[in-house]
């Protein structure tokens, strides 16, 4: 299989400028604010990506992706596999576009994740982390038919992400740093294209949660890495088991640091933004504010990306009751 697959290259900046054309019926242009936490504080500003209409960034790729399959493509129909927010991003995008779509979904996503993809009429096959994990390796699964849509490692759904990237600059010119999630790669890997494209001085963060850091470990390492301790959290959208090497292929070239952050770090960015700025972050999407408020990327300006907010209410509140800021 993998033998058919594109070989990988960069993402071009014409590339990012007609997906940005391609997509705009389709996506917010999300807005970017400061988050104002007083003196002694980094300079932190958000990016909105919870204001997607599907409540994520990654519909960014998939409406790119969908929008660029041949008319062949879109009669098999299209499937994905998720744990929730790319799953709905091509569910979202296949609807539109009249597209029937399955999506592999991992059974501990949350309740909000799966019952949004059925809502967007995504046939939705269950499956535990671990089988997810394999057939996004392997590019298959029994049962599920039609054109493959890779979640992260498929340059037209990362070249959709990339249009972020264009929107960050174009909001915030003074932007030192631009820290972003990492699950699988390919959100960083747009970002951060369109980013070193315009301005390569501007350094590109990853951040991972404690229990599923392949990427910050790959990193000290210097190849793509297994995280042999990985656990599963409330983080269900970021922290993959693994680096795959043709996505390590792909960040290696933009991202110039990585940084680890506890659950407990994690959930006190997510009560932070509830309270100073009333936004609602998932785990993944906190990521990004609890990396900058370690200090580890500087005073800024740094841009934190709140990559979705799709969390079950009653868990959100949970979370950050658990927590002090």
């Amino acid at each position: 299989m993998a033998t058919t697959l594109e070989t990988v290259r960069p993402i071009e900046l014409a590339e990012i400028k007609e997906a940005r054309e391609r997509i705009a019926g389709t996506i917010v242009r999300t807005p970017l604010i400061r988050l104002e936490l007083g003196p002694g504080f980094p300079d932190i500003r958000l990016k909105l990506e919870n204001l997607q209409p599907i409540n994520a960034y990654k519909l960014r790729g998939a409406a790119n992706a969908v929008a660029m399959l041949s008319e062949a493509e879109r009669k098999r129909g299209v499937w994905t596999i998720s744990a929730g927010n790319a799953g709905q991003g091509v569910a979202y995008a296949a609807r539109k576009a009249g597209v029937p779509c399955s999506v592999v979904a991992i059974e501990t996503a949350p309740l909000s994740k799966l019952e949004r993809m059925k809502a967007l009429g995504a046939k939705l096959i269950p499956v535990s982390y671990d089988v997810a994990w394999k057939a996004l390796e392997e590019r298959s699964y029994p049962g599920a038919e039609g054109t493959f849509i890779h979640p992260f490692d498929d340059h037209n759904f990362i070249a959709g992400h990339a249009t972020m990237g264009l929107e960050i600059l174009e909001d915030a010119p003074d932007t030192v740093v631009v820290i972003a999630g990492i699950g699988g790669g390919g959100l960083i890997t747009g970002v951060g294209s369109a980013i070193k494209a315009i301005k390569p001085d501007v350094q590109v963060w990853g951040v991972e949660p404690e229990t599923a850091a392949p990427g910050a470990l790959s990193f000290s390492m210097g190849s793509p890495q297994i995280f042999k301790e990985w656990k599963p959290s409330f983080v269900d959208g970021a922290g993959g088991q693994s680096v795959f090497p043709r996505m390590w292929e792909r960040m290696k070239p933009i991202v110039d640091d990585y940084i680890v952050v506890s659950l407990e770090e994690t959930k006190r960015a997510m009560r932070l933004m509830a309270e100073k700025a009333r936004v609602i972050s998932e785990g993944a999407g906190a990521l990004p504010l609890a990396a900058a408020l370690t200090g580890k990327a500087g005073q800024g300006p740094i841009v934190a990306i709140v990559s979705g907010g799709n969390i079950d209410l009653k868990k959100f509140s949970e979370l950050i009751e658990s927590v002090m800021v």
